[in-house]
């Protein structure tokens, strides 16, 4: 992906991973526009980035995604990176009852709220040059954690939705990226003093030498073997997983 000159519009930007690619792009010169929910959240970022934009988002409502698309091509016609990050991780209780609140809003923002917003943009995308379509997903595409089951699910439906769209805009001018995060420090799953996660900054900067590149997945070093996992030794892969953060989380 080209790194400059580039006008950008990233879900979920007001924190964690998405706040640190938006910081990260705008260094580098790009017109960056942000969203999410929480004005306030939005507006902190905007106070620290003078020249970034941002605009109120639901990604769980077409019609704040359709409003926010129409307004973006109108206000920003040299748009042509979309980045697909918001996303919510909860745990659940897949041995048991599933909350149907939990599993709907799970899905609803984590895969639905992505395949829409590409929807309403990829017309555009597909007008520009350098255009790119790139979505937040996770290790746990991969390697599901047990404890994030539904989570975890979206994640991999995620996976198998961008390998279809990657083929089916391979004779486009819109590459499909996918970023892989490993845990990473942020506010999911209250991870921001975890040990055992990855800190946000050194993400930050090991992705965007990735996401540099040529390469259609956007993985750090410590996402390879999850990445890698999946196959005969799957399962041993996953039990280990789940066996060591059991301990970590109590579960």
């Amino acid at each position: 992906m080209k790194l400059t000159g580039n006008t950008i519009f990233i879900t979920g930007g007001g924190s964690g991973i998405g706040r640190g690619l938006a910081e990260a792009l705008h260094e580098r010169g790009n017109k960056v526009i942000i969203s999410g929910r929480r004005r306030s959240h939005l507006d902190e970022v905007l106070a620290a980035n003078p020249g970034m934009a941002a605009i109120e988002l639901d990604i769980t409502d077409p019609a704040s995604i359709e409003k926010v698309a129409a307004q973006l091509i109108a206000d920003y016609p040299d748009l042509n990176v979309l980045i697909n990050n918001a996303g919510i991780m909860l745990p659940d209780q897949v041995a048991g009852h599933v909350d149907d609140t939990l599993m709907v809003s799970t899905i609803t923002t984590n895969l639905m709220g992505p395949i829409r917003m590409t929807s309403a943009l990829i017309d555009h995308l597909k007008t520009k040059d350098n255009g790119v379509v790139a979505y937040t997903s996770s290790v746990l595409a991969f390697v599901p954690l047990a404890m994030t089951a539904v989570y975890s699910s979206t994640k991999a439906a995620l996976h198998s939705y961008i390998l279809s769209q990657r083929f089916m805009l391979r004779n486009t001018k819109v590459r499909v990226l996918e970023i892989a995060p490993p845990w990473v420090r942020t506010d999911l799953m209250n991870s921001r003093e975890a040990e055992q996660a990855m800190p946000l900054e050194p993400f930050i900067d090991e992705t965007m030498v990735v996401l540099g590149t040529d390469a259609d997945e956007v993985l750090v070093e410590i996402a390879k073997p999850f990445r890698d996992n999946p196959g005969p030794d799957e399962h041993a892969f996953v039990n280990g997983l789940n066996t060591q953060m059991a301990e970590v989380f109590g579960g």
